[in-house]
């Protein structure tokens, strides 16, 4: 497996409670995140969607699609929300918010592997496509939350 390390940074003038609750409801992503096709609540959480399982299916830039599980490990309200992703990616993804004046910073951690074979086979020379790719993906969600932000 290879391993992928990306951090991904937004910023939005808006108040840091509502970016983080648009990002914490992952079942409307599809709503406004281009890439986000669909999104399958699998297994209920507790009281704060700790152990929450939900199936996500991305297409992106490029032609093809992934889908991966995610589940809610912990989260520290406004503050940080980490997942663990498993299926055609696995790894790990960190969501980190602060706030500095009118702005609110998100910090994006994605520590991941591909289990899909022909991504590993091509990793050798492919890397900065599928990285660019991730980049693609993240700016689409970045343009569709600020979007929604200002509506």
């Amino acid at each position: 497996m290879v391993d992928y390390q990306f951090v991904t940074i937004w910023k939005f003038n808006a108040p840091l409670g509502e970016v983080w609750h648009i990002i914490k409801q992952m079942d409307a992503w599809p709503s406004w995140w281009k890439y986000v096709s669909r999104v399958e609540l699998l297994k209920a959480g507790d009281a704060n969607e700790i152990g929450a399982v939900r199936r996500i299916t991305w297409h992106t830039a490029l032609p093809y699609t992934l889908t991966f599980d995610s589940e809610l490990i912990s989260m520290e309200k406004y503050v940080r929300m980490e997942g663990r992703a498993f299926g055609e990616l696995q790894g790990q993804g960190i969501w980190s918010f602060s706030q500095e004046s009118d702005i609110t910073i998100v910090r994006y951690d994605w520590l991941v592997n591909s289990t899909k074979w022909w991504m590993n086979l091509l990793a050798p020379i492919a890397r900065p496509i599928f990285s660019w790719n991730h980049d693609k993906v993240m700016e689409a969600g970045y343009e569709g939350l600020k979007k929604r932000l200002e509506s």
